[in-house]
């Protein structure tokens, strides 16, 4: 069954939407992998923390009885390098940090393919997040897409990411504003409303995760400087 084809005020999505729509989203998804996956995830940031102190304070270790004596930094990096225990603690925080992300990481695909699948070949043509934003996914000829497509559209996604977000800044080239994974799966992405602005909820909802990654930037530097801090009280 087709859809309709994009009525005369119709246009392809702008930018900003598309990204506010995406994101929403993807918090209501991580939100549920959140609480599926808590005792794990709880208990691998203990493992994490745990792993994470012990790299500490074995390079804070070395640290003193190389630097303080006068050695180089250039000595202190070969002594990192060399020493088995250092490697030992570096590969206990990677399987910790592994153990613990990657099954919700994996939930999260699952759901995500079949959230964007579904939505997007429904007759809403879009999932809620671009539904809020009043976009809609169609076919090149503007009908309804089907679940194959979708779900090609969503796995081309990955190769938007892959090429550091350039596949996703083709949705900025006008006429047709197609990212890299629309270009693969021959889909475009419409807007209902040609002149519609960001609404202002949208546009705080970016601010917020930009503030967020900011904010969680500056909580692992001042974390690992915390911990560096108490590495060398118990040692000085």
């Amino acid at each position: 069954m087709s859809a309709r084809a994009p009525g005369h005020s119709a246009a392809p999505a702008a930018f900003l939407h598309r990204c506010a729509a995406w994101s929403i989203d993807m918090a209501l998804l991580l939100v549920a992998v959140l609480l599926a996956c808590a005792s794990r995830i709880h208990d691998g940031v203990v493992r994490i923390a745990a792993a994470f102190d012990a790299l500490v304070q074995s390079m804070a270790r070395d640290m003193v009885d190389l630097l303080l004596p006068g050695g180089t930094p250039t000595a202190l990096a070969q002594r990192w390098l060399a020493e088995p225990h250092m490697r030992e603690t570096i590969t206990a925080l990677s399987d910790a940090i592994a153990a613990t992300v990657l099954p919700p990481l994996l939930l999260l695909t699952v759901l995500a393919l079949a959230w964007f699948t579904l939505f997007e070949s429904s007759p809403w043509q879009a999932t809620p997040g671009k539904r809020l934003l009043g976009l809609r996914v169609v076919d090149a000829a503007g009908a309804r897409v089907g679940p194959a497509r979708a779900a090609l559209r969503h796995l081309a996604g990955a190769l938007s990411w892959l090429t550091l977000n350039l596949g996703h800044l083709l949705a900025l080239v006008p006429p047709r504003r197609q990212a890299l994974h629309d270009r693969i799966a021959r889909t475009r992405v419409m807007q209902e409303d040609a002149d519609a602005k960001l609404p202002a909820w949208a546009a705080a909802w970016l601010l917020l995760q930009a503030l967020a990654a900011v904010a969680a930037t500056a909580w692992l530097f001042i974390a690992t400087q915390a911990a560096m801090q108490r590495a060398f009280d118990a040692l000085l």
